[in-house]
């Protein structure tokens, strides 16, 4: 079975989206579960998720979607809209997006007709029209694949069998790459400190160290203000920055030690 193509890239370099679709996840009538499912993955070869969209059955909006997908040049995991029935629409509108071609994908068709028999037409054979110049993604749950397009990445709606599908194609795209690569992130919490107040330490973090990710997430803790500061990044950078930021703390009179 063909597949995506193996490239090896720095993380720092990648960005990893998702869409996740159908009216049922919008009305609240199914809860999503595969942004974690995606997350937990992506940190298993070392990355992580940049941004996320959950977008109902609608042609228009999923074809808009996926122009500005395509335009970002991310690596794209769609989740849903790939079945047989007429409001999947992941086939049609990434196609209309990529201004390509339905195309029946010859290797999907012998895998339908081998698996249904006579009962691959004349409904289910509408899967294997994929976009022109897609790959199969191996499903090991039931056998009818996903598919890759141009850095776009589309699996079922069922977790089930998009989560080994998930796993695949990260394997395919990052073969060398596991945990170890990925980011780490080091953080401490001042008591009775308000955000506000933290403003030109942060200002002066950001400034020093602007390839890392400076976060300051406040919170209530029995009515007193709690702030927890986290530092985001490569190990070595993260451990230069977090001494930095404790020192500076320190001068600020936000810590004694």
């Amino acid at each position: 079975m063909d597949g995506p193509v193996m490239v090896e890239r720095d993380a720092d370099a990648v960005e990893i989206g998702a869409v996740i679709i159908g009216d049922e996840l919008l009305s609240g009538k199914r809860r999503d579960r595969h942004h974690a499912h995606l997350t937990e993955a992506l940190a298993e070869k070392g990355l992580e998720l940049s941004w996320i969209r959950i977008v109902g059955d609608s042609a228009r909006l999923l074809t808009q979607t996926f122009r500005e997908t395509l335009a970002s040049g991310a690596e794209v995991f769609s989740f849903g809209g790939i079945g047989a029935t007429p409001d999947d629409r992941t086939r049609a509108c990434l196609s209309e997006a990529l201004e390509r071609p339905l195309q029946r994908h010859p290797e999907f068709v012998d895998l339908l007709e081998r698996r249904f028999g006579d009962e691959a037409y004349p409904h289910r054979i509408r899967m294997a029209e994929l976009p022109e110049g897609a790959s199969l993604i191996p499903n090991p749950i039931n056998g009818v694949p996903g598919f890759s397009c141009e850095r776009h990445h589309c699996v079922p709606g069922f977790p089930s069998m998009a989560e080994p599908m998930v796993r695949w194609v990260l394997d395919q795209r990052f073969p060398q790459r596991n945990a170890e690569a990925g980011s780490v992130e080091e953080s401490l919490i001042l008591q009775n400190t308000t955000e506000s107040s933290l403003v030109p330490v942060l200002e002066a973090m950001e400034a020093a160290f602007p390839d890392l990710r400076i976060s300051c997430l406040p919170r209530m803790d029995r009515n007193a203000p709690r702030v927890e500061l986290g530092v985001r990044g490569p190990r070595a950078r993260v451990t230069e920055a977090h001494a930095r930021l404790r020192q500076s703390l320190i001068e600020a009179g936000f810590l004694t030690h």
